[in-house]
């Protein structure tokens, strides 16, 4: 479909046609459309580029597709008419995708194909650590040696509860096989055996590849088989005896439920991301302000000394606004410390230049006319500010600042992943330990905590606008 050009054609159309063979948008440039040239050269050199950077010789074709139209659009420039520039666009598209879906390396199969490795994460959290019964445990241990010593300590270990632990050899060496047995423990309770190394080091004792856990009879009682562990390096010269321990631990559930010890955490620092999130929003708002006034072009533009201050504004708040706060959060990690400290001064820097840029903005869409006439009654810049400006721009001013407050609340629950304090913190720690029902915790926290701050400034918003 084409449309008149009101561009007089001082070429022919043939000539344009021949320049934008020989170089993308010279036609164009020719027949007096410099933007149209700009975008058919820009085009093809970008869409070369990219087939070339990832060797997708296929692509070529459009790449040649979009040269050749801008040839056809150069002719029917020099003729007065304008094509349509969607066809050279889509195939510029195509190629952009293509590029984008191959380095982002996408494989919907694997969705499928990996999904056992999401269970555990799933599973998570549908049963997060958050709540636990009540309950009570207790561990107690009887002395190993690796090597024998001369006096080796007694296989039976009478033990303060009254029950007793019994080892079928109380010395040996890594590798042996020992038989433990166990009398007056809590009845009808799993009991899981662990070793303990000389430096008080716990590890699980495995059979297997899986945790030894044995349950007690009626009386009490238990038997199980251990194989003694390479806990700590031995000297097989020397063979000096170190000494050792079998653990054997116990936890019953005595009441109700109540928060548990990850639950305890999760609630802690949820309340530390929120505290970052509202301290920070408080300090943006109070240095946003100001810097708004002195950043909207219809406020500064009396003179160029107020022109230029509004420029060098301006520019920080687009430069500062344009860093993620994560990255702010580093440099601040850096000089303060790890901490919700740094993450309160992240967001602060982050939320000056974001609410600055949007409150300059509304002071710049104010009506002039209460403007005008409090300059004509003399009235300085710090008046006309007081007296015309704030009473137009509170109400919007106040909207965005619970928008910033909802946004700083999402964003101080990443903030510890680079050290910033705050739940992201213990995020990045259970999930190095693989404690996936502790991170469910954490998630559900995050949501149901977010879920009612966005309500409620969804609803204090509506009310202000």
């Amino acid at each position: 479909m084409t449309t008149p050009n009101e561009a007089i054609p001082t070429y022919s159309p043939n000539l344009t046609a021949l320049a934008s063979l020989l170089l993308p948008g010279l036609g164009q440039l020719l027949s007096g459309q410099r933007g149209r040239g700009l975008a058919f050269l820009l085009s093809v050199a970008l869409a070369l580029v990219l087939v070339w950077w990832q060797g997708l010789t296929g692509l070529y074709l459009l790449v040649v597709f979009v040269w050749l139209w801008s040839a056809w659009d150069a002719y029917n420039l020099a003729q007065g008419r304008v094509l349509s520039f969607t066809p050279p666009l889509l195939a510029v598209l195509a190629i952009t995708y293509t590029v984008g879906w191959r380095i982002t390396e996408i494989n919907p199969a694997a969705l499928l194909r990996q999904a056992n490795r999401a269970a555990p994460i799933v599973s998570g959290l549908l049963s997060p650590d958050f709540l636990e019964q009540e309950s009570e445990a207790r561990r107690w241990r009887a002395p190993f040696e690796v090597y024998c010593s001369n006096t080796p300590p007694a296989a039976t270990t009478n033990l303060a509860s009254g029950a007793s632990l019994t080892l079928s050899n109380s010395c040996g060496q890594v590798g042996d096989v020992l038989t433990v047995q166990g009398e007056g423990f809590w009845s009808n309770v799993e009991t899981e055996l662990w070793w303990v190394n000389p430096i008080g080091q716990d590890q699980r004792l495995t059979s297997q590849g899986q945790p030894i856990i044995v349950t007690t009879d009626e009386q009490g009682r238990f038997e199980a088989e251990i194989r003694v562990p390479q806990a700590v390096p031995l000297s097989a010269d020397t063979g000096d005896p170190q000494p050792h321990n079998v653990q054997v631990y116990q936890q019953r559930v005595i009441g109700g439920w109540q928060l548990s010890e990850n639950g305890w955490l999760v609630l802690e620092k949820m309340a530390e991301t929120v505290a970052i999130a509202l301290v920070a929003s408080t300090f943006g708002v109070v240095l946003a302000v100001p810097l708004s006034f002195i950043a909207a072009r219809n406020l500064m533009s009396g003179n160029p000394l107020t022109m230029s201050i509004y420029y060098v504004v301006r520019t920080m708040l687009n430069i500062v606004r344009s860093i993620e706060s994560l990255i702010i959060a580093i440099v601040f990690v850096v000089w303060v410390g790890l901490g919700p400290y740094a993450g309160v001064l992240a967001l602060t820097v982050h939320s000056i230049a974001a609410l600055g840029k949007l409150y300059s903005e509304q002071v710049e869409n104010i009506d002039f006319g209460p403007i005008e006439a409090v300059r004509a009654t003399g009235a300085n810049w710090f008046q006309t500010v007081v007296y015309a400006v704030l009473p137009q721009v509170i109400p919007p001013f106040l909207a965005f600042t619970l928008y910033r407050w909802d946004i700083n609340v999402r964003m101080s629950t990443i903030l510890g992943f680079v050290g910033g304090g705050g739940i992201g913190f213990l995020i990045v720690q259970w999930q190095r330990l693989s404690q996936w029902q502790a991170i469910g915790a954490a998630f559900w926290s995050i949501m149901i905590i977010v879920a009612i701050l966005d309500f409620a400034s969804a609803k204090a918003r509506e009310k202000l606008v």
